[in-house]
């Protein structure tokens, strides 16, 4: 028996991934909408009320309108927006931190977004044993392709080619911060600072820490060996086993990834770290989450149609 799925907004950027790896898999039948009825309120009604599952790839206030749409029906739904992320009834897409037993139980999923999951996977882990203060002031640096702004971004970087560096959030209330606070359980929000480089795909989130400045006087090594139990039976997010890199890297042309590294660099000593996340932010950071999330809800295998082990040394 097939899971009927209805994608609304399946023209944008996370839209058009979900739909482009799910149109060739056989548990699932698709229900499309033409151009004029994509833009019909009582048709997409209608779709969201006969879907099994419904994925909103919609701006915030449309992915609050389509949840209204489907009132009353027995249609559960995956919001790639951010209007539910902390919002009370919904569960947090994130399975490797809340566990799949909740999602795969789960009425409403909330996909993560693409900047918190790589400050998540590094932090909340090490909150919830102790080994980082909840109460310290963490600083999130990051920088994502361009496509993680949807089109409007996508054709300002493609129109303006000169642009070679875009930082933004300057007025330091960036919507991601209220989730990376909540999710990690942290006691003061976040000082993140986002860019975006001329790279259609790929991100970098980074957490610098003091590590001799903290109360609970962790040790980068003690860090790394935390994440890599935590994460010991994931097969979408890994933790280096190796020494320091000498460097990452984003690279133009990169194919897609579901998966996610980490990776605990330190100095001498091991006092001062830089916690680090490279992922596709079309990939664990959108559209493959949301593929991960609806395969746990279907009963499905986690990782069945995900693209992994395409990130770059």
């Amino acid at each position: 028996m097939t899971t009927r799925i209805f994608i609304d907004g399946a023209a944008g950027t996370t839209g058009l991934e979900i739909r482009d790896r799910l149109s060739d898999r056989d548990e699932f039948e698709l229900i499309i909408l033409d151009d004029a009825q994509r833009k019909d309120e009582a048709a997409r009604k209608e779709a969201l009320h006969s879907a099994d599952i419904a994925i909103l790839c919609l701006p915030d206030d449309a992915a609050v309108d389509a949840v209204a749409l489907a009132d009353g029906s027995n249609t559960r739904i995956i919001d790639a927006s951010s209007a539910h992320r902390v919002a009370e009834g919904w569960t947090y897409g994130f399975p490797e931190l809340i566990g799949q037993e909740r999602i795969a139980n789960a009425q409403l999923v909330s996909n993560p977004g693409c900047y918190p999951t790589g400050f998540l996977a590094l932090i909340a882990p090490l909150v919830r044993i102790g080994l980082l203060q909840a109460n310290w002031p963490y600083t999130v640096n990051a920088v994502s392709g361009y496509s993680g702004g949807g089109n409007t971004l996508i054709d300002r970087f493609e129109n303006e080619t000169d642009i070679a560096f875009r930082t933004y959030g300057l007025d330091l209330a960036h919507k991601h911060r209220p989730e990376m606070k909540l999710l990690a359980g942290l006691e003061h929000e976040v000082l993140f600072a986002p860019s975006v480089v001329p790279a259609f795909r790929g991100m970098i989130v980074e957490v610098p820490l003091h590590l001799g400045a903290m109360a609970t006087e962790p040790t980068a090594e003690s860090l790394k060996l935390a994440l890599q139990e935590f994460y010991s039976g994931s097969q979408i997010v890994k933790v280096s086993q190796g020494e320091t890199p000498a460097e990452l890297v984003l690279k133009n042309g990169a194919p897609a990834d579901d998966g996610m590294e980490l990776f605990v660099c330190c100095n001498e000593g091991g006092w001062n770290a830089r916690l680090i996340a490279r992922l596709d932010n079309l990939g664990k950071g959108a559209s493959g989450a949301a593929i991960q999330n609806l395969n746990i809800m279907c009963g499905l295998p986690e990782t069945t149609g995900l693209r992994l082990g395409t990130t770059p040394a």
